[in-house]
């Protein structure tokens, strides 16, 4: 019951982050009237933006592991044992990709004039390699925040998700700075784009590679330094 209970949150969060940025842009650029060329306008977005993924923080906390992103199964599925990445590569990311395509459909069936996700600006190799270093740094936060450094849910959230924002401003007019190939893969499956090698080098191949580059370098240089000092063993009398 607990992996069909983490298959079935995958499902939904990654629906329903799809609809959460969509909705995002509409409050602020269709409800509250903000200009897309207005700063104003892009500070309040990125406030709601951040807003959102408190939400999503939580409703993963509630979910008991629940993922929308791909990279952060990945992380974790390399992380545990052979078993676990098996189930998170074959069954949580096939999911997760689903659950996106599923809500671009129906956004697009809702609003039709909605935009078509994340375009790439450069260069193919610049562009996985911008995905990639973005990947890198975000897999490495999140690792830490998760497993080193002690602090509240909100804390954490705070700093994870400042981060996820500056890094997405970074890489916004490069790649989209989407750091979600199942995001990106709703998107690009609407338009048709889905197996060219674009998308595949740029939003699949940089990201993953980056991942587990992230999961090797965080577990081989801050691991040891972490652990704690041995005891001494008590001399015999």
């Amino acid at each position: 019951m607990g992996r069909i209970g983490l298959v079935v949150s995958d499902l939904v969060l990654s629906f329903m982050w799809i609809w959460a940025g969509v909705l995002v842009n509409i409050l602020v650029h269709g409800v509250l009237g903000f200009s897309r060329s207005d700063a104003t306008g892009e500070i309040v977005r990125y406030l709601f933006s951040i807003i959102s993924m408190f939400v999503f923080a939580f409703l993963q906390k509630v979910s008991k592991g629940g993922l929308y992103n791909p990279l952060t199964a990945l992380a974790s599925g390399v992380s545990g044992g052979l078993g676990h990445f098996i189930f998170t590569v074959f069954v949580r990311i096939p999911v997760e990709v689903m659950g996106s395509i599923l809500a671009v459909k129906h956004v697009i069936h809702v609003f039709p004039e909605i935009g078509k996700g994340p375009k790439l600006n450069v260069a193919i190799h610049h562009g996985a390699l911008t995905e990639g270093i973005l990947t890198f740094f975000i897999v490495m936060l999140s690792m830490g925040l998760t497993r080193k450094i002690p602090g509240s849910f909100f804390m954490k959230t705070w700093i994870g998700s400042l981060a996820k924002l500056t890094l997405h401003i970074l890489g916004s007019d490069l790649t989209g700075g989407c750091m979600n190939p199942a995001a990106v893969m709703g998107w690009a499956y609407a338009r048709g784009e889905h197996i060219t090698k674009e998308h595949l080098l740029v939003y699949w191949l940089g990201p993953v590679k980056a991942t587990l580059l992230a999961v090797w370098f965080f577990n081989v240089v801050f691991k040891p330094l972490t652990e704690e000092p041995e005891k001494p063993k008590a001399k015999s009398e």
